[in-house]
Order: structure tokens, then sequence, then C-alpha cells
């Protein structure tokens, strides 16, 4: 079965011949902790996959329960280290690089996202902690939650404010000062909240976003009042935390996460503790929600990657039809039929395309003291977390189609993996929101210095690819593209702010599948100079190859109308009434 999770040569591709981890890591302990995480994922994660989709989280007068074989699974995972491994060894940690530690934990969400979503926010939640927090706070708090005993949450939307965070009503009252810092009452609600109640760990530290109301009890407007607040389920005397879990959210996908709406307050006020300075709340948050969003990307990966894998063994499996003007004979393969190839196909550079883009993201985090690194990351992360969501999908949905009949029943995994994988577009920004962040934030106000990161690196693949016969003109068609989104670009700096965000989402998908272009066309050239190869290698290589081509004549030529969507002065979109509607 795990098999039908990632195939090791695949994780070893870009871990070790294309992004070159060994010299952050030693190949044996890279090797070690893979094979440690595929074991655990098939034989803890991939067995209640389908129990937990069924047996969804009930909420009990004591509290919400989760399927049994989540804690299960996910004690198992905190007495591996497996919590810990990304954090310093002061913070109890393994001290391993990012990308390592990512590549990991697509074999968990591969097998069962719903449970791996866990431990994901829990690492994020910790990291901001140990970012932001003081030394007492993050003792409290975050090295609980490093040893996987604790779990951890991010409260941001509300009933009335879902993404539109400067709407948030909740408000955050002075209680005075201890020796965990300044401390305050909460009261409001929080919704959508991703583990925000379950019966598997010790605690849970929810990290809220609220509101310090002014002298006159008014509470500020717009974003720049947002305040991060640490507030446990259990307080530190062992007493309960005046939270309640209002309800239960029943989702189409990731059934096993319990997603609540908590009220905060309803008592006389949550206690809670502010993360640094008033008014830092939005910027301290986005620590977390990016890790999480490269972390929603790398799972849209892993789901598609499953799906794929399970299209590749049910095509070769399944008989039926024979090739066109052969009327007689034995039913063939589905595999061997042309529009099954050209699904497979589709999959694998949606598939591989995405885990290996999100792993690169990874690598650029592991080289934070690196200002070029971290222009990159800023650029590719709505990149790396809308692209590998949406084309995730739509492998997921390529792989009902080849299941056909079978696809669309729940004796077949694939249904649930699109299901799961349908939230992930929405997941930690939706794919608008993803659109005007790259366009407005990242580019237009940016003074173009990501793009020039950006650029250097492309010619530097360019360079590499004019070596390579069979791969030159990609290159040259690469350059091309840029060239296209540079001159789309030119248009869209010289409107009106609001009207050059027009159709931001048009330009998100022109611009991800540059950046895509250019991931395949990176993974080819590196395919190309691998030596000493068996059959089986030689295979894989020319798979590589292939796809990269396959991407180049199939996906590449979209940009065009994409950026034409873009530029046009057309408003019968924005312009429409509601009566158009």
């Amino acid at each position: 079965m795990s098999a039908t999770l990632l195939v090791r040569r695949d994780i070893d591709f870009i871990l070790h011949d294309w992004l070159k981890v060994g010299g952050a890591i030693d190949r044996e302990a890279v090797d070690g902790l893979l094979d440690l995480s595929e074991k655990l994922a098939s034989e803890q994660f991939l067995p209640h996959f389908k129990r937990a989709d069924i047996e969804e989280p009930e909420l009990t007068p004591d509290g919400v329960r989760v399927c049994p074989p989540i804690g299960d699974a996910l004690g198992s995972y905190a007495e591996l280290g497996l919590f810990s491994a990304s954090f310093r060894e002061e913070f109890g940690g393994l001290d391993l690089p990012h990308v390592v530690c990512q590549a990991s934990f697509a074999y968990f969400a591969a097998a069962n996202i719903a449970t791996a979503a866990y431990p994901m926010l829990t690492v994020a939640n910790a990291r901001l902690i140990t970012t932001f927090g003081t030394p007492e706070q993050i003792e409290k708090f975050a090295l609980p939650e490093i040893a996987g005993r604790w779990f951890g949450t991010m409260c941001l939307s509300e009933p009335q404010a879902g993404s539109s965070l400067a709407d948030i009503r909740t408000r955050a009252d002075a209680d005075g000062e201890d020796d965990l810092g300044h401390r305050y009452r909460l009261t409001g609600n929080k919704m959508w909240i991703s583990g925000g109640d379950q019966d598997v760990s010790e605690n849970i530290v929810h990290l809220v976003l609220a509101k310090v109301p002014a002298a006159d009890g008014r509470l500020p407007e717009g974003t720049e009042g947002l305040s991060l607040f640490i507030v446990p389920k259990v307080l530190p005397d062992g007493a309960r935390n005046d939270i309640v879990v209002a309800g239960l959210n029943h989702k189409m996908g990731y059934r096993g996460t319990a997603n609540c709406l908590l009220n905060f307050g309803e008592n006389g006020g949550a206690l809670g503790w502010l993360v640094g300075k008033p008014g830092q709340g939005l910027r301290q948050m986005f620590h977390m929600m990016n890790e999480a969003r490269i972390g929603v990307g790398l799972g849209a990966a892993a789901l598609a990657y499953r799906s794929y894998r399970l299209s590749v063994a049910y095509a070769r499996e399944r008989t039926q039809g024979r090739a066109i003007g052969v009327r007689s004979g034995p039913p063939v393969p589905i595999i061997t039929h042309p529009d099954v190839k050209r699904m497979l196909l589709t999959q694998k550079i949606y598939a591989e395309g995405a885990l290996a883009l999100c792993l690169y993201c990874a690598q650029l985090v592991d080289r934070a003291d690196d200002p070029e690194s971290m222009l990159l990351l800023g650029l590719l992360t709505p990149v790396a977390k809308t692209w590998s969501s949406e084309y995730g999908l739509a492998a997921c949905d390529l792989a009902i189609q080849i299941h056909g009949g079978y696809g669309y029943t729940r004796d077949f995994d694939v249904e649930q993996l699109w299901r799961d994988n349908r939230l992930n577009p929405i997941h930690e920004g939706t794919t608008g929101i993803q659109a005007t962040d790259l366009l407005g934030r990242k580019i237009l106000r940016d003074d173009g210095q990501a793009l020039k990161a950006l650029f250097a690196t492309m010619q530097g693949t360019i360079a590499r690819a004019s070596s390579v016969p069979a791969l030159a003109p990609r290159g040259i068609e690469l350059d091309q593209a840029w060239c296209a989104v540079s001159a789309a670009l030119a248009v869209l700096k010289d409107r009106a702010p609001a009207k050059a965000m027009d159709n931001a989402t048009p330009f998100l998908w022109a611009f991800g599948h540059l950046v895509m272009a250019w991931v395949w066309l990176e993974q080819a050239c590196t395919a190309a100079h691998l030596e000493g190869q068996t059959a089986d290698e030689r295979a894989f290589q020319e798979g590589k190859l292939r796809a990269c081509h396959f991407f180049f004549e199939t996906e590449l030529p979209k940009i065009d109308a994409w950026l034409t969507s873009t530029t046009s002065l057309s408003d019968l979109a924005s312009a429409a009434s509601e009566n158009h509607f």
C-alpha cells in the first residue's frame, strides 16, 4: 500500500539530485527519516484513512471526541520525535533542515491528511511562539507542543469575518501581569478552527487574534489594531479556561480534523497572554500563516500524487476496450489507450510538479539568512499554495475520470482524495486572496527585487538547458513566457491600482504556470545529467524529460490567454451589477 503514497525515487530525485540537500545533512540521516516516515504513514496513518472519514468528530458534554486511531497514530508520531524534527536543539528539537522535514511530512499527508493536519498546525504554532514569545512563554507553551504532548491551533476567522481580518470583533481586556507576561481576558467567537478541540492531546494552545479596546472602550478599526494572544484550553494551574465548543463544522473532506466554532469568554473572559506588543498580531500571525500556506500546498501535492499513483496502478490492471481498428481479441489494459495516457501524463505534471515546487520553497525556508532566498520565498509562497491546491485538485479529478464509474464510489480511495483536496484552494486564504497578495503586495507594490531574483534564477536554468539539445528549445520558450509576463506587468503598472487588480486571478494562473515551467525545466536538466543508469533509472529519466516536454506543449500555451484577460480593458465582471446575476 505504501507504493501508492510516494515513490521514493521521486523524493530522492528532488532532495538529492536536484536540491542537493546533502550539504546540510548526512544522506544516511535523510534516508533514515524518510524510511521511518514511510513506515509509520503506511502502518498507522493509512489504515484509518477511510474510518476517520466515516467516524467524524463528535461533540459530547466532555468535549470533542475524534476517531480513536487518530490518537494512536499521533502518539507514535510524537514518540518518534517528528513534532520536534525541524526545531533547534535548544527547544528539544533535532535541528533537521525544513525541506527534509517537509519531505517526511508529505508521506503522512498522502496517507491521511486529516490526521496529518494536527501536527502541521501544532508545529507552525510552536514555531511562532519560539520566534516571538518570551522565554517563559516558550517554556510553558511551545516546548510541550514540540514534544507532541500539546497541540496547537490558529484562531483568526469569525462567523461574520472570514478572511476579512480587519472586521474581527474578539476583544481582549487587560487583566494584569504575571510571569508569562501581560495577561488579558478575551471575549468573542472564532469560526473554522481546525483542531479547535479533541481528546487526543493533554492541552490545546490557541493562538488568537483579537483587538485591545481603546480608553473609550471601542475596538480599533482595521488590521493595525490586531494583537496576538496565547490562550490555552487548560490554564497553567490546571483549571479549564473559559473556552466553549459551540458547534462542529461538517466538511466534505478532512473529516477526521475536528473543525470548531469556539466561544471565548462566556463566563467572564478566557485568559490569554499577549505575544510581543499590542498591534503586532497580524505581522506575527503571518509567520504562522505563511508556513501553513506552504504546508497546505504540500498537502495538496501529496494528495494529488497519491491519486496519480492509484490511477497508474488501476490503469495497468483494468482491462477494457481495444485499440482503434481492432475488433477482436481480449480487452487491453486501459493504460494503452491514448486518452488515458494523456490524463496520466497530466496528473504527473501536476502532482510531481507541485511536490517539487513546495519542497523547493521549503529549502528556501532553510536559507533564512540569505536575503535573495527570502525574496523568492515571499514571491513564491502564494504560487506554491495556490498552484498546488488548484492543480492538485485537478489531478484528483482526473483520477476519478480514469477510474470511470468506480472512481466516484466510496469503494475506491480517489473520491475521498478529491473531497479532501477540494478544501485546499480555500484553506489559508482563497485563490482570489492569494492572487491579490501576489499581484498587489508582492509585485506591483514591490520595488521589483523579488522578480529580479526569480528572473536571475530562471536565466540560470535557461543557460543549463542550452547545453542539452533536447531541452534548448524549451529554454527559449521559458524566456519568451517570461517576456510575456513582464509585458503584462508593464501594462498593469500604468493602470490605477484598483483597475490593475480586476483580473488578478488570471494573472496568478499565468504566473503560476510560468513558475511551474521553470520547475519542470529544472528537473529535466537535472534528469538529463543522471549517470550510471539501470533500465529502471533510464525509464525514470525518460519519464521526467517527457513530463517536461508535455508541460511545455500542453500547459505553457495557456499563459497567453490568461495574460490577455489580465491586461484587457474589459469590465464585464467588475462593472456587473447585482441585477446581472
